[in-house]
Parts: C-alpha cells; sequence; structure tokens
C-alpha cells in the first residue's frame, strides 16, 4: 500500500510537471490553474489504472498450475467510473496440483483446495478445501478437520469453469 501510495503521489507531480512545461511553451498563456488541475488528474488517473489492473496483477503472481475459475465484478459509489466498466473485485482460483479424484458408491467425486482473492484496502485471501461430485454437480466446502458442511451445498452447472476444470 506505501508503494501504491508512492506511486500515485508521483503521477501527480509528473503530470502538474507537464502541466508547467506547457505553460512555459506557450509563454505562460495557460492559466495557473492548469498545473494542479493536471496533477489531480494524474494522480485520478494511476488510481483508476491500478485498480483495473489488479487482477491481471495478481492472476500473474499465481504459480502456472492455478486456474481461475470464477471472477466477480462491481461498482460502488466512491469510485463513479466503476458504473460505466465494473471492475473485478474478487476472483475465486482452483490449484489444480490439489486435486485428488476417487470413485464413492459409483460416483466419481474429488477434492481439491479453492483460493479466493479479494480486493480491500489489503488484499484478502482465503482457502478452503472442497468436495465436488462429478455426477450430480453437488458442491460442499469441508472444515479443518476435513468434514463436509452439509448446511453449504450448493449445485454447480456442468457448464461452470469450476466443473470443467475438476471432473474432465
Amino acid at each position: 500500500m506505501l508503494w501504491t501510495l508512492l506511486a500515485i503521489v508521483v503521477a501527480g507531480l509528473g503530470a502538474a510537471g507537464i502541466a508547467l512545461l506547457l505553460r512555459k511553451l506557450t509563454r505562460n498563456k495557460l492559466p495557473k490553474w492548469i498545473v494542479p488541475l493536471f496533477g489531480g488528474l494524474g494522480m485520478l488517473g494511476y488510481q483508476v489504472f491500478y485498480e483495473y489492473s489488479w487482477f491481471e496483477h495478481q492472476q500473474a503472481r499465481q504459480p502456472k498450475e492455478s486456474v481461475v475459475v470464477a471472477t466477480e465484478a462491481g461498482h460502488v459509489f466512491w469510485r463513479p467510473w466503476s458504473y460505466f466498466v465494473p471492475m473485478i473485485t474478487a476472483f475465486t482460483v482452483l490449484d489444480s496440483k490439489s486435486v485428488v479424484r476417487e470413485q464413492v458408491a459409483d460416483a466419481p467425486v474429488a477434492e481439491f483446495m479453492l483460493y479466493r482473492f479479494e480486493k480491500q484496502h489489503i488484499d484478502h485471501v482465503s482457502h478452503r478445501a472442497h468436495l465436488l461430485n462429478c455426477a450430480t454437480g453437488e458442491l460442499l466446502p469441508l472444515d479443518e478437520k476435513k468434514q463436509p458442511q452439509l448446511a453449504q451445498l450448493k449445485r454447480i452447472d456442468k457448464e461452470d469453469a469450476l466443473y470443467r476444470q475438476v471432473c474432465r
């Protein structure tokens, strides 16, 4: 977060420097208020760039065996540009090395780890083991003791990216 703040300040100073150069090139015919305007727009522009490139940056940091299976895009009122182009605020990654497939009562079942990344003031990462019945599409999260959480049972479609990656 400190580096982001530093980058925002540098972007603002750089944009203000461009405005100063433009004023000098026009022999001060441009108004003085163009300097803080450029500074503010430079800082805002970097912040918008940073927020929209967060997903690609996080994705590039993942190991090659990780597969993005879901993303969430949204908008918030303090980021008015996100109403026009929603930005990715969270995504779920499957650790393909953790997938263990078994046959249980004539049904293919897979156990695997899912990691969820959320964009907040400090990035939040959570992980959880899951079971997926490939015959029915039933997805069950597991607790720390690898016990199924039946209250959180949900069905996923066979066209879902998670199903395709785990049950192929």
